[in-house]
C-alpha cells in the first residue's frame, strides 16, 4: 500500500508544484490521525492542495471559510423546526465531512474557533445536550494569516496543541511562476484527478501505522527533545509530553510510507520541525518556532 502513496504524492506534485516534501507531510498527518495547521500569505496554493488530497485519498471534503461573524453552528449545524413534523431536526453542519478545509481560521471568534477545535480533540459534537459522532477518517486543514496580520485572533498555545503539524508553503519558484502565468494553469488539472483510494483503504492504513514499532534507542531520543526544550535559556516554549507523542505518531507514519514497520531517529528528524515548530513558537508565530525547532535538532545527540 505504501506504494500507492507514493503514487498520490506524485500525482499531487503535478498539481500543486515545487511543493513534493509539503504534500508528504500532509499524508503524513493524516496517516499519523492529526491536524494540519498551515501558516502562509493568500495565493501560494493552500486551497488547491486540500482539493487534489480530497480527490485522491477519495475522501468526502467540504471547505469552510472563517471570518468574524461566523457562527459555531455555521461549522456544526444546529436544530431546525419542522412545521410539518412538529419537531426540531438536527442538520449536520460541513464539520460532517472528511477532510475539512478551515481557511483563514484566526479571522473567526475565539468562541467559533473554540466549537471547531473542541470537535478536533473528542472526535465528536454535542448540540442541545445529544452526542454526534464526526466521521471517520476525520482530518482537518486549517489555514491562518500570519499572526502580525490585522483582524486576526491567535489561537492560544492549548489550542495550537491540537494540531499534529504546521507547515509553511512558500511561494513557487520563479520558473513555476511563469508557467502559470502563460496559461498552464495546473488547477485544471484537478479537473481531470481520479481517486487512488477507497475510505476504507484509508482506514486500514491508520490502523497499520499504529503497529510500526519504536525502538527504545529512538524512544530516548524523543525524551531527549522534550527535555532539551524545558532547560533554562532555551528560547522556545517547553515541550509537554503530548508532543512527544505527537512526534513518535508522525514518525510512525513516515516510516509506513517507506515501508518500514519500524522507527529510525531519520524518521523523527524529518518531522520533527514540523511536529514542533507551532508548538515551541506559541504566540511568537510558526516562523519563529521552526528556527527554534531547527536549534533543538541540531543541539540534541542523534542515536546511533
Amino acid at each position: 500500500m505504501n506504494q500507492k502513496f507514493h503514487e498520490l504524492i506524485a500525482q499531487a506534485s503535478k498539481v500543486v508544484l515545487d511543493k513534493n516534501v509539503e504534500i508528504r507531510l500532509a499524508i503524513t498527518c493524516l496517516l499519523a490521525g492529526g491536524h494540519l495547521l498551515i501558516e502562509d500569505l493568500p495565493g501560494v496554493g493552500k486551497t488547491t492542495l486540500v482539493q487534489v488530497l480530497g480527490k485522491l485519498t477519495g475522501l468526502k471534503t467540504r471547505r469552510v471559510q472563517f471570518t468574524i461573524d461566523l457562527l459555531p453552528a455555521d461549522v456544526i449545524g444546529g436544530q431546525i423546526y419542522h412545521p410539518q413534523e412538529h419537531k426540531f431536526v438536527f442538520h449536520q453542519g460541513p464539520l460532517f465531512s472528511q477532510m475539512v478545509m478551515a481557511d483563514e481560521l484566526n479571522r473567526a471568534s475565539p468562541r467559533t474557533q473554540s466549537a471547531l477545535l473542541q470537535a478536533m480533540e473528542e472526535g465528536e459534537v454535542s448540540v442541545e445536550g445529544v452526542t454526534w459522532p464526526l466521521p471517520h477518517p476525520f482530518y482537518v486543514i486549517a489555514t491562518q494569516n500570519p499572526h502580525q496580520q490585522t483582524g486576526t485572533f491567535p489561537l492560544p498555545e492549548s489550542q495550537l496543541d491540537r494540531f499534529l503539524m504546521s507547515l509553511e508553503l512558500h511561494p513557487a519558484s520563479k520558473e513555476t511562476e511563469v508557467r502559470i502565468l502563460k496559461g498552464d494553469d495546473p488547477r485544471h488539472l484537478l479537473q481531470k484527478i481520479q481517486p487512488l483510494f477507497s475510505e476504507t483503504e484509508i482506514a486500514e492504513a491508520l490502523i497499520e501505522v499504529t503497529k510500526v514499532q519504536v525502538s527504545a534507542n529512538v524512544a530516548q531520543y524523543i525524551a531527549d527533545l522534550l527535555e532539551r526544550s524545558r532547560r533554562p535559556g532555551f528560547e522556545g516554549a517547553p515541550l509537554s509530553t503530548r508532543a512527544g507523542m505527537a512526534l513518535a505518531k508522525a514518525a510512525k507514519a513516515w516510516a509506513f510510507m517507506d515501508g518500514r514497520n519500524y522507527l529510525r531517529p531519520e524518521d523523527v528528524q524529518q518531522v520533527l520541525i514540523p511536529v514542533l515548530g507551532h508548538r515551541l513558537g506559541g504566540n511568537h508565530g510558526i516562523k519563529r518556532g521552526r528556527e527554534w525547532a531547527g536549534a533543538l535538532q541540531k543541539s540534541t545527540p542523534v542515536p546511533v
